[in-house]
C-alpha cells in the first residue's frame, strides 16, 4: 500500500515507518528536514511540510494514497509549535485532504485519556483533533497509547533515571496506576491497522497489567540491574517543587503531575486480538543485550546536572571563600611571592574572585555553559602553571590542593562534553 505519514521523525513515527518499510509498503513521509530524512529513509518518498507553518500541498502529496497516518505529536509547547497549532489545527487539514482526496483510511496517533474536554492542554488539544477526525466521511481510527516504553524514548530515559537513583522519590507514595506498552507492540499494531479489513474507531493500546507507578520502577531497577529504596514524597512539598522547577522540566510541570495522579490504564484484550497474542509484559521491556546503555542513559539524566550544579556550586564558593572569608592578608602574601603587590595584587585578588563567581553563573543559562567550561579549563591551568612556578610546594602538600586539579579538569572536561549544544547527552 501507498502510505503517507506525518511525524515519522517522532519517537513511535519512526518505529512505525520500520516496520511498513520492511513489510515492504511505499512511503510518503512528510518532514520538515528533508535531507536527513531521506538519509535515514532512502526507499522513501520524503516531501517537505508540517504543521503550525506553511500548509504542505496535501493534494499532491496525497495522490493514490492509501493509508494516512498522523503521528505528530509534542509534549511541551514550544516557539512556533503551539499545541492548537500542531495537534489541532495542523492535522484537521490533513484529515480533510484525506477525505477530498479519496483516501480509504486515516490512523490518527492521539493518547489514552485524550479528551476535548480534558483540562491538560495536552490531551485536551489531542481531543479536539479526534473529534474533528471522527466527524468527516472517511474511515478512520484513533490509537490511544499508554506509557509507552522506548528506550530512546525521553518518559522512559526520565523514568529510568528514577529507577536507578539511590533513593527513589515516590509522589504521593507511588501509587499512581499506569500501565505501560512497548514501543514494538505499538508499532506493529499500527502496521497491522494499515493493512486490515475493517478497523475499529479507537483502540486502546496498553501492556497486559495494570501496575502501580512505584510497580513500575521496581521493575525497571530490576531489568537494569540497580539497587536502591523508595521514598515517598508527599503531595503537598510535590505541588511546591512543581511551583518551583516545572518550568525548567516538563516531567515536573503541574499538568504532568496531574495526568500523573488521573493514571493511564485500560482494557488490553483489543490489542492483543489485533496482535495475537499478549502484548509484552513490564518485566520483558528492558532488552538483556540493551541493559548497559539503557542503564549509562539513565545514570547520566542525573548525574550530568549533578555534575554541572557541583560545578557551579565549587567556583561561587571559591568566589565568596576568596573576597570574604580566607584572610587578605594571607592572600596577599601568596600573590606577593608571583611578583603582584599593592594594586595590582588588590585587583587580582577580587578580580579573580569575581571571574570564579561569573564562571558558576554561567553554568546555570544552557547558552554560556560551554563557554564557561571552556574558561575554567584555561583558568585551572593557568593557577596550575603559575602555582608550579612560583609555589611548586603545593604540589607536595598533604591535603593535594594542586594534585586536585588533575582530576578536576577531567571533570570539567567531561561536563563540557555533556552539555555540548548537538551533543546526544544534552538534556
Amino acid at each position: 500500500m501507498r502510505v503517507l505519514m506525518t511525524g515519522s521523525t517522532g519517537l513511535i513515527g519512526s518505529a512505525v515507518v520500520r516496520r511498513l518499510s520492511d513489510a515492504g509498503h511505499e512511503l510518503v513521509l512528510v518532514v520538515r528536514d528533508v535531507e536527513a530524512a531521506r538519509a535515514r529513509w532512502p526507499n522513501a518518498r520524503v516531501v517537505r511540510g508540517g504543521f503550525g507553518g506553511d500548509t504542505p500541498a496535501w493534494p499532491e502529496y496525497l495522490r493514490d494514497v492509501d493509508v494516512v497516518i498522523n503521528a505528530v505529536g509534542i509534549f511541551t509547547e514550544q516557539a512556533g509549535q503551539s499545541f492548537d497549532a500542531v495537534h489541532v489545527k495542523g492535522p484537521a487539514e490533513l484529515f480533510r485532504a484525506a477525505a477530498q482526496a479519496g483516501v480509504r483510511r486515516v490512523i490518527q496517533i492521539s493518547a489514552l485519556g485524550a479528551s476535548a474536554y480534558r483540562d491538560e492542554a495536552y490531551l485536551s488539544s489531542k481531543g479536539r483533533a479526534d473529534a474533528q477526525l471522527a466527524a468527516l466521511p472517511i474511515e478512520s481510527t484513533i490509537v490511544r497509547p499508554s506509557l509507552v516504553f522506548a528506550p530512546e524514548g525521553p518518559s522512559t530515559q526520565w523514568f529510568a533515571a528514577l529507577a536507578v537513583l539511590p533513593v527513589t522519590p515516590l509522589p504521593g507514595g507511588g501509587n499512581q496506576a499506569l500501565q505501560p506498552v512497548h514501543i514494538d507492540d505499538v508499532a506493529e499494531a499500527i502496521a497491522r491497522l494499515v493493512v486490515a479489513p475493517k478497523v475499529p474507531p479507537e483502540l486502546v493500546l496498553v501492556g497486559p497489567r495494570a501496575l502501580t507507578l512505584r510497580q513500575y520502577l521496581a521493575a525497571l531497577r530490576r531489568g537494569l540491574g540497580a539497587r536502591g529504596a523508595f521514598i515517598g514524597i508527599p503531595a503537598s512539598l510535590l505541588r511546591t517543587a512543581s511551583r518551583l522547577f516545572g518550568r525548567f522540566s516538563p516531567w515536573l510541570s503541574g499538568e504532568t503531575m496531574r495526568m500523573l495522579d488521573a493514571g493511564s490504564t485500560g482494557a488490553p484484550a483489543p490489542l492483543t486480538h489485533l496482535l495475537g497474542r499478549e502484548p509484552r509484559d513490564v518485566d520483558t521491556f528492558v532488552d538483556p543485550g540493551n541493559r548497559r546503555a539503557l542503564r549509562t542513559a539513565a545514570m547520566l539524566q542525573w548525574l550530568r546536572p549533578l555534575l554541572r550544579y557541583c560545578l557551579a556550586s565549587m567556583w561561587l564558593a571559591t568566589a565568596m571563600v576568596s573576597a570574604f572569608v580566607y584572610p587578605v592578608r594571607d592572600s596577599l602574601a601568596l600573590l606577593a611571592r608571583t611578583g603582584l603587590h599593592g594594586a595590582v595584587a588588590d585587583v587580582a585578588l577580587y578580580g579573580a574572585a569575581a571571574l570564579d563567581a561569573v564562571l558558576g553563573l554561567m553554568l546555570f543559562a544552557p547558552r554560556w555553559r560551554r563557554l564557561s567550561y571552556s574558561l575554567q579549563l584555561l583558568l585551572i591551568a593557568a593557577y596550575t602553571a603559575i602555582i608550579t612556578v612560583f609555589l611548586p610546594e603545593y604540589w607536595a602538600h598533604p591535603y593535594g590542593p594542586i594534585l586536585k586539579n588533575v582530576p578536576l579538569l577531567a571533570a570539567i572536561a567531561t561536563a563540557r562534553e555533556l552539555d555540548a549544544p548537538n551533543g546526544r547527552h544534552r538534556r
